[in-house]
């Protein structure tokens, strides 16, 4: 079936699907894939600028999708991001959790606060938007979850966030429990070119450039990914395709899993 085809008469809802730069965030391209695909849209951010972004976009290119400023570590937000959705469009079959943050250091090196701020943003947000939405999908008898997880939480990528790696390593572990009872599957990228790196990894880095090329001669590829190669792995795990697909682990990070150095 062809990309526009896939998702017709469905409804995304797309949590962290602005982006915080220019460019290609995961969020955002998923987003626009999903309305490439034939669902209708609801493009969710903590940033509303970044959401209406996202939306114009789609629009522009004669998609249908709404923006929804939430907060997705807070169930009354999360709740009254829902509702909009539903309103607007009567259903919701395709939950995208997206919403994440990194922080740099080890174990000494991180401080309290950070290592919940960053629990309750990469691992509590998806356990509140699944709690709203599943009992939806489960009395319509159908429905998707694509929640984001990284490589970094099953493999050393040469980064010390012992936070990051910890949280991510409980969206694995929370997605497989979700799929067993209901269906859901889980994407980890691997080392991505994307807005993200230029806000929450530069700091391992003396500069921009060095960043880029360190991050390429790690990849198997010699070139990161992008978001658009998240964004199509979603349109598919998300489609009538991938009916009989459930639990997984969805590597899309070039091989580096399968290094051993």
């Amino acid at each position: 079936m062809p990309l526009a085809g896939r998702l017709r008469n469905k409804v995304a809802i797309v949590y962290g699907g602005g982006s915080i730069g220019d460019g290609w965030g995961n969020g955002k391209a998923a987003a626009v894939a999903y309305a490439r695909a034939g669902a209708r849209v609801a493009v969710v951010d903590i940033d509303p600028a970044s959401a209406e972004a996202t939306r114009d976009l789609i629009a522009a290119e004669g998609g249908t999708a709404i923006a929804v400023e939430a907060n997705a570590s807070l169930l009354t937000s999360v709740e009254h991001s829902v509702e909009r959705a539903r309103t607007a469009f009567g259903r919701i079959d395709i939950l995208h959790n997206n919403v994440g943050i990194t922080s740099q250091g080890g174990p000494v090196e991180t401080n309290e606060a950070t290592w919940d701020r960053v629990m309750t943003i990469n691992v509590k947000s998806m356990f509140l938007t699944c709690k709203v939405i599943l009992p939806m999908t489960e009395a319509q008898g159908s429905g998707a979850i694509i929640n984001l997880g990284a490589l970094g939480g099953v493999r050393w990528t040469g980064y010390a966030y012992c936070a990051y790696a910890a949280s991510k390593g409980a969206v694995n572990s929370f997605t497989q429990s979700v799929a067993l009872q209901y269906a859901a599957k889980g994407i980890l990228p691997g080392l991505m070119d994307t807005p993200h790196i230029y806000k929450q990894i530069f700091g391992f880095y003396a500069s921009r450039d060095e960043m880029v090329a360190a991050r390429n001669r790690l990849s198997p590829t010699g070139k990161m990914g992008d978001g658009w190669d998240v964004a199509y792995a979603a349109v598919f795990l998300a489609s009538d395709e991938a009916k009989f697909i459930n639990g997984i682990e969805l590597l899309v990070d070039g091989g580096m899993h399968a290094r051993c150095n």
